[in-house]
Parts: C-alpha cells; sequence; structure tokens
C-alpha cells in the first residue's frame, strides 16, 4: 500500500520521512549478515530475525542463518542468551524492556561476532486521536497530537495498523526544529480505497520512541527508498558493528486507535 502524502503540523507544514520497504544495496560480493532485532516497553518475549543478503540478480529472499549465538544484556545485570525457535529466528526468555535502560546485542555467526546497543527511551503519550480534511480536495487524514518534552533530543518514528493490519509504511520525526511543542501528525487513507476511509474503519497508530542510531537508520532508509528513483541507493545507516546490515532497537511506544 502506498501513501498519498505525509504532513507533519505544527503552526506550519513541515515534512517527514516515509518508505515502503527497507531496499537494500545488493551486488555480487560476498552476502553480508542482516540482523533485525527489537525490543519494546511491553512484555517479551523479544524476537532477533538474522539472514544473509543475496546477489542483487537473486530472488529478493534473504536465507535464515541457523546456529548463531544471540545474546542481549542491560546495564542493569540482565543477561539473556536467546533460543533459535525457527530457522534464523531468536527469542528471549528473561529480558524485559525498561525506559531509561541501555541494552547491548551480540551476535556470533562463523566466529565473527557483531555488536549493538540501543537505550529505550521514555515514552510519550498520544494526547488525540481525531479524522480531520485536508486543505485540497475531498481527502480524510488521520491525525495525532502529542507533546514533545522539550530540553531533550526525542526521535519518533510512527506505525499505522488500518483494520488491525500493521501497514507497511512507517514515518519518522526529529524534534531538532520543534522541542518542547505540541505536534500534529497526520496521514492520509489507503490508496486501496481511493485514499478514502470507509465507515467503520478503525484506524490505530503507534507513536515510538527511539534513540538516534535507530532514528538514522530508519531516516536513510526513508531517502535511499526516495532516491531509489534517480539512482543506486546506499544501505541505510545500521548500527551494529562489523559490517552488518540491519538494526538493534529498544523503543517505548503508545498507541491509540479510532473508528472512522
Amino acid at each position: 500500500m502506498k501513501k498519498l502524502a505525509t504532513l507533519l503540523l505544527i503552526t506550519c507544514i513541515g515534512f517527514s520521512s516515509c518508505e515502503k520497504v527497507i531496499n537494500l544495496d545488493l551486488d555480487n560480493t560476498s552476502p553480508k549478515l542482516v540482523i533485525e532485532g527489537n525490543i519494546y516497553n511491553q512484555p517479551g518475549p523479544y524476537i532477533v530475525k538474522v539472514t544473509r543478503t543475496v546477489g542483487f540478480d537473486e530472488a529478493n529472499n534473504y536465507p535464515a542463518v541457523s546456529g548463531a549465538t544471540v545474546v542481549i544484556d542491560n546495564n542493569h545485570g540482565i543477561k539473556d542468551t536467546l533460543s533459535e525457535t525457527t530457522p534464523g529466528m531468536y527469542l528471549t526468555s528473561k529480558i524485559n524492556g525498561i525506559p531509561g535502560y541501555t541494552y547491548s546485542l551480540s551476535v556470533t555467526v562463523d566466529k565473527t561476532t557483531y555488536t549493538a546497543s540501543s537505550t529505550m527511551p521514555a515514552a510519550i503519550g498520544i494526547d488525540s486521536i481525531f479524522f480531520e480534511k485536508f486543505i485540497i480536495g475531498n481527502f480524510d487524514m488521520v491525525s495525532i497530537k502529542f507533546q514533545d518534552h522539550a530540553d531533550i533530543l526525542n526521535y519518533y518514528r510512527i506505525v499505522e495498523y488500518y483494520n488491525g493490519k500493521r501497514e507497511p509504511d512507517f514515518y519518522t520525526i526529529s524534534d531538532d526544529v520543534y522541542d518542547g511543542r505540541v505536534i500534529t501528525y497526520s496521514i492520509f487513507a489507503t490508496e486501496d480505497n481511493d485514499f478514502l476511509f470507509n465507515t467503520g474503519d478503525e484506524i490505530a497508530i503507534r507513536l515510538e520512541s527511539i534513540d538516534k542510531g535507530v532514528y538514522d537508520y530508519f531516516r536513510t532508509a526513508a531517502e535511499n527508498s526516495i532516491d531509489s528513483q534517480s539512482s543506486t541507493p546506499a544501505n541505510p545507516l545500521s548500527n551494529i558493528s562489523n559490517g552488518a546490515l540491519g538494526y538493534f532497537s529498544a523503543s517505548a511506544f503508545t498507541s491509540k486507535s479510532i473508528v472512522y
């Protein structure tokens, strides 16, 4: 699904980043490891996914990596060795996501260790969610309003659920020019419904607070997608060491839903 547009409205119109699918710049060099891990401020277990890239002329189906040693620990003495539940999928058993904690990830494959760390910010509450008309045309938008915390660098990722299904797009915001202000963020209906909401549609918006390393990953993923029509995109800026692709994120989120 594609979005028609995205608006970041405060007292004026600003800009945000959106991305449908994270495209990796693949060539015929040696395959690279791809690591995707998330910890949330919600009860686990959490998943770390480990795969490998393939050449650009091969099917875009990354093979799972089995037999990796995957460990997550935090800065409060908890260490969790993950279990592989299905090929390439590693599951936590005792780590918990707590705002303010820093989490470190270690993935060892073929005697090479890849590391990353992420600090979970405080969750930011959504004050309200509502529908409104776009200023041009007969288009409805679903909007959320939230208060940015002043004097703190805040980074956000916004995810939409349409009738219970998570949309592939995401949106990123940095508060570098909006520090301490009330932010209103608006998203159009999906192209599948001619950009119009239908009576009974349920829209849920999840507001994730992320750290700068995770923000940089998704921000560059979005920029690469925008540029990919005219040039070969570079890979998103990973926060994982040793040349691995992907990201490791400890994020806190809140959500609200509304029925049209």
